[in-house]
C-alpha cells in the first residue's frame, strides 16, 4: 500500500513538473485527470477500508494507513478541484482580459477618429476665421470708399457754392488760371504757390482716363493730402504706391503714368519744377506708348507739362506742348468742347506772355464763342474769359474795348440778381460812373452805404467779379476818374472781406470729414494746415 502512495506521490511530483511547462488547458486536462484517478484510488480504498473492517483487532494497523491513505487522496482531490477551479477563473479573466482589449482597440480607433475630425474642425475655424478677418477688412475698405465719395461730394458742393461766390474761383475752370494774368495782383506777388483744389488736382491728372477701383482709394488719399498742404504724407504715399506698381504692372502701364502725374503735380505745388518736368515728360511717354499719341490723358499730360514750362517762364518750350494738346482736344472732342476752350485760355496766356497780342486775342474770342454757346453766358467761365481778354486789350493800350468787356462782366452780374436794368436798377459801374460826374458837378454824393449793399446781394464776393471791379478800377485811374475808381475798389475791398471767411470754412470742414475718416485725433485745438 506505501508503494502505491509513494508511487502517486511520485507521479504527481513528475506531473506537477511537467504542468510547469504546460499550458493552462493542458494543466486543467491534467488535472482533471488526476482527479479521476482519485477518485478511483479513493474507491479502491473504501473498499479495502470496508473490508478490513470486517476483520478481526489485528488489522487495525493497517485501517490507519488506509484511512490516512484516504485522507491523502481526498487532499489531492481537493487540490485538483481547487486548480480546476483557479483554471476557470483564469479562462474567465482571460475572457475578460480579452474583451477589455478589443475595447480598448475600438476606443483608440474613435480617438484617433475624433483627433481627425478636431483637427479638420480646427482647419474649417482657421479658415472661417480668415474669411471673417478679410471680409471685415473689405468692409472697413467699403466704409472708407463711401466716406471718400462722400467727402468729393462735398468737394462737389463746394465747387458749385463757388460758382455762385463763395469759394475760390479756380474750383471751377482748373485750367484757365493755370497761368495767373497781370491783373491779379495776389497771385503776382505771393511766390509761393498754394496747394491745387481736389477737384483741379484730379482733372489735371485723369482727363480722358478713368483710375482703376484698385487705386482709386490712394489716388483720393494722395489728392486730399495735397490738396491740405500735407506734402509729408502725400510724397511717400504716392512714392510707394508707384513702387507696388511697377513691382506688378510694370513701367510701362497707364496706372503708372497717372501716379507719376499725381506726383509730378505735388512736386509742381512745392515749387520743385526740375523734379515735377521729369516725372511729366515719362508720364507723357508711358501714356504715348500704352494708349496711343491722340488719347485725351496725352492731351492732359502735356497740358500739364506745358503748365509747367510756363510757371518757370519758358513760354517758348510751352506753346507747341500746349498746341498738341489742343490738336488731340479738338480732334477727340471736338472744336466747340468746352474743355477745347478751356485749352484755348491757357495757349492765349502763353502767347500773351510772349507778346503775341494778335493770336491772344482771337484764342480768347473763341473760347469765349464756345464756352456761350456750350455753357451759357452765366458761366464763369465767360466772365474769366473776358477778363484775361479784357488783360489783353489794356497791354495794347485799347483801354475802350477793355472797358466794355469789364462792364459787361458786372451788367451781367447785376442782371443775374436783380432783373433788366433802367433807371432805378444800375449796376455797380454806372453808379460809380455817376458819383465821378456829380464829384465835377459839384454835387454832394450820397454815402456809399446805400449803395453797399450791392455786393452782398449781388455776390461780387466771387474772385472773378472782384477781380474785374479791381481792374475796372484801376483803368478808371487811368482815365483820370478817381471817384468812381475809389467806388469801385472799396467795393471789392469789402466782398473780399466778407469772402475771406466762408470761403476757408469749407475747406476746414473738409479736413476735419477726412481726418475723423482716417482715425486721425487733430485736437480740438490744432490750428489749420494751410
Amino acid at each position: 500500500m506505501s508503494k502505491t502512495l509513494n508511487a502517486y506521490r511520485i507521479k504527481k511530483i513528475e506531473s506537477l513538473g511537467r504542468m510547469t511547462a504546460m499550458t493552462q488547458e493542458e494543466m486543467v486536462a491534467g488535472a482533471r485527470t488526476v482527479a479521476a484517478g482519485l477518485e478511483a484510488l479513493r474507491a479502491e480504498h473504501a473498499q479495502l477500508l470496508a473490508g478490513l473492517a470486517a476483520n478481526t483487532e489485528h488489522e487495525s494497523e493497517k485501517v490507519a494507513l488506509v484511512r490516512k491513505s484516504i485522507d491523502a487522496i481526498e487532499l489531492g482531490l481537493g487540490e485538483a478541484q481547487v486548480m480546476m477551479a483557479l483554471a476557470s477563473h483564469l479562462q474567465s479573466v482571460e475572457a475578460e482580459k480579452q474583451k477589455l482589449r478589443t475595447q480598448v482597440r475600438r476606443l483608440c480607433h474613435e480617438n484617433a477618429w475624433l483627433r481627425d475630425e478636431l483637427a479638420a474642425a480646427q482647419q474649417r475655424l482657421q479658415a472661417s476665421e480668415q474669411r471673417v478677418s478679410q471680409l471685415e477688412e473689405e468692409n472697413k475698405h467699403l466704409d472708407f470708399m463711401a466716406s471718400i465719395r462722400k467727402y468729393d461730394s462735398d468737394i462737389t458742393e463746394e465747387s458749385e457754392t463757388s460758382r455762385s461766390g463763395q469759394s475760390d474761383n479756380k474750383r471751377d475752370d482748373p485750367m484757365v488760371d493755370l497761368f495767373p494774368d497781370d491783373d491779379h495782383e495776389d497771385n503776382r506777388n505771393n511766390k509761393s504757390m498754394s496747394p491745387t483744389p481736389p477737384s483741379q488736382f484730379a482733372q489735371q491728372v485723369n482727363a480722358g482716363y478713368e483710375i482703376p477701383a484698385r487705386l482709386r482709394t490712394l489716388h483720393n488719399l494722395v489728392i486730399q493730402y495735397a490738396s491740405q498742404g500735407r506734402y509729408e504724407v502725400a510724397v511717400p504715399l504716392c512714392k510707394q504706391a508707384l513702387e507696388d506698381l511697377e513691382k506688378t504692372s510694370g513701367h510701362d502701364h497707364p496706372d503708372v503714368a497717372t501716379m507719376l502725374n499725381i506726383l509730378a503735380l505735388v512736386y509742381r505745388d512745392q515749387n520743385k519744377y526740375k523734379e515735377a518736368a521729369n516725372l511729366l515728360n515719362d508720364a507723357l511717354s508711358i501714356r504715348e506708348k500704352t494708349l496711343g499719341e491722340n488719347h485725351p490723358a496725352v492731351a492732359a499730360t502735356l497740358n500739364n507739362l506745358a503748365v509747367l514750362y510756363g510757371k518757370r517762364g519758358k513760354y517758348r518750350e510751352a506753346e507747341p506742348l500746349c498746341k498738341r494738346a489742343l490738336c488731340i482736344r479738338e480732334a477727340v472732342l471736338g472744336r466747340d468742347h468746352p474743355d477745347v476752350a478751356k485749352q484755348l485760355n491757357n495757349l492765349a496766356l502763353l502767347c500773351q506772355n510772349q507778346n503775341k497780342y494778335e493770336e491772344v486775342e482771337q484764342y480768347y474770342q473763341r473760347a469765349l464763342e464756345i464756352y456761350e454757346s456750350k455753357l451759357g453766358p452765366d458761366d464763369p467761365n465767360v466772365a474769366k474769359t473776358k477778363n484775361n481778354l479784357a488783360s489783353c486789350y489794356l497791354k495794347q493800350g485799347k483801354y475802350k474795348e477793355a472797358e466794355t468787356l469789364y462792364k459787361q462782366v458786372l451788367t451781367r452780374a447785376h442782371e443775374r440778381e436783380f432783373g433788366t436794368i433802367d433807371g432805378d436798377n444800375k449796376p455797380i459801374w454806372q453808379v460809380a460812373e455817376e458819383r465821378e460826374e456829380n464829384k465835377h458837378l459839384q454835387k454832394e454824393n450820397a454815402p456809399y452805404g446805400e449803395y453797399g449793399g450791392w455786393h452782398k446781394a449781388a455776390k461780387v464776393d466771387s474772385p472773378t467779379v472782384t477781380t474785374t471791379l479791381k481792374n475796372l478800377g484801376a483803368l478808371y485811374r487811368r482815365q483820370g476818374k478817381y471817384e468812381a475808381a475809389e467806388t469801385l475798389e472799396d467795393c471789392a475791398l469789402r466782398s473780399r472781406k466778407e469772402g475771406t471767411n466762408p470761403a476757408s470754412e469749407p475747406r476746414m470742414n473738409l479736413k476735419s470729414k477726412l481726418f475723423n475718416a482716417l482715425g486721425i485725433n487733430t485736437g480740438s485745438n490744432a490750428p489749420p494746415h494751410q
